[in-house]
């Protein structure tokens, strides 16, 4: 742990602590742990050697919970998660990991995440800023049928097209699996054998996996992968560029506890079994508001917008109807600059009907209203290994 001159508060270290001090980090205060924002390549150079190669990210801030039946049928640990969660659990099979999100009794989201079925219990990653609240909420929820278990162990995320072949060569499973694939891996470190999972997913819109294992090992991992030329340790800003890319939601922006799942464009999410008239619709909080929008639509969309010329919109900006609109229609969620498009981006809350990709919008930054095209998301295809 050490102290933040700025706020006086004490921040917890990750487990890479010692390796981004190694190579140069910079370190900022983030979801109360010290964390690299950026190498000495730069955040610009980062993003784009992940888009071309593979970037090594810490995410050992990120919580890790482990949900198991006090019966000992992963089937009703299952039902018990579907009571919180408005996606299918019982559907996932061993070996799959599926995204979803704790809803709210209003229908908005507390908090979105990663489950996995492990065959003898579910793993969550959850945010790092909500995870011990998000612990807190499955104990409460579930508590009485489940044990709820935080896990304390490293998480590394290798990502981008390079990710497989500078894996395998550690942990050869990895070139057998596809997307969403969920394994249990072992790696020989200096503690000798350690056991972790291997997921095939990440937050970048890349092909790539994040590796869970006991510290030690987690910081061999990471040591033996930056050996290799095509892989560059990456910060917390690329890794949030190459998000917005992705078109990918961050917790806190573009979700928060009054959008529902269906306002933020992730219906998909949501299968037809947990809808009106599927064998096990509602059961969660907030079905009511999220099953009438499913069914009849929301007031608002989460959008993309490609903002004309060169300036970066950023997060709290209103959005305008039209340039000489006297009442803003909705707001900038999150913005900046994409690398890979070489100009700026933004992801923003309209009215449905103004959410439609080709319709103009007018962006205020600093007393100027900046026209903004509204896109489909992502703004770049998806590399994900689905097959």
């Amino acid at each position: 742990m050490t102290a933040d001159p700025a706020s006086g508060l004490t921040l917890l270290q990750t487990p890479l602590h010692a390796l981004h001090q190694e190579v140069g980090a910079r370190m900022v205060p983030f979801a109360g742990y010290l964390m690299p924002l950026h190498y000495p390549l730069g955040l610009l150079k980062e993003h784009l050697h992940t888009r071309k190669a593979a970037g090594l990210f810490d995410v050992s801030h990120m919580g890790q919970i482990a949900v198991r039946a006090r019966s000992g049928d992963l089937a009703d640990a299952a039902r018990a998660l579907e009571t919180v969660l408005p996606i299918d659990v019982l559907g996932l099979k061993p070996g799959r990991q599926r995204y979803g999100f704790f809803t709210t009794q209003g229908g908005g989201i507390l908090d979105d995440l990663m489950l996995a079925n492990l065959s003898d219990h579910y793993l969550l990653v959850v945010n790092a800023a909500n995870k011990a609240a998000d612990l807190a909420h499955l104990l409460d929820a579930i508590g009485t049928d489940c044990t709820v278990e935080p896990i304390d162990r490293a998480l590394i995320a290798l990502q981008g097209p390079g990710a497989e072949a500078a894996l395998a060569r550690h942990l050869p499973v990895a070139a057998e699996m596809r997307f969403m694939d969920a394994r249990p891996v072992t790696f020989a470190g200096e503690e000798g054998v350690q056991e972790g999972v291997a997921v095939r997913s990440g937050y970048t819109g890349e092909d790539g996996f994040e590796i869970a294992l006991p510290a030690e090992s987690a910081l061999a991992l990471a040591r033996a992968l930056l050996a290799d030329p095509e892989v560059k340790p990456i910060g917390l800003g690329a890794r949030d560029s190459l998000r917005l890319e992705a078109g990918l939601c961050l917790h806190g922006s573009d979700i928060d506890r009054e959008t529902s799942p269906v306002e933020a464009g992730l219906s998909w999410a949501i299968p037809k079994v947990r809808r009106r008239g599927g064998d096990r619709a509602g059961g969660f909080p907030g079905a009511e508001r999220i099953l009438a929008e499913l069914a009849e639509g929301p007031a608002h969309l989460r959008v993309g917008l490609r903002p004309e010329g060169r300036t970066p919109v950023r997060a709290g900006a209103a959005l305008y109807q039209a340039a000489e609109a006297a009442e803003a229609a909705g707001r900038v969620t999150s913005g900046g600059f994409g690398p890979s498009l070489d100009g700026p981006i933004a992801m923003g809350v309209l009215p449905s009907a103004l959410a439609v990709p080709g319709r103009q919008v007018f962006a205020e930054v600093r007393g100027q209203r900046l026209p903004c095209a509204v896109v489909p998301l992502p703004f770049r295809p998806a590399g994900f290994k689905r097959s």
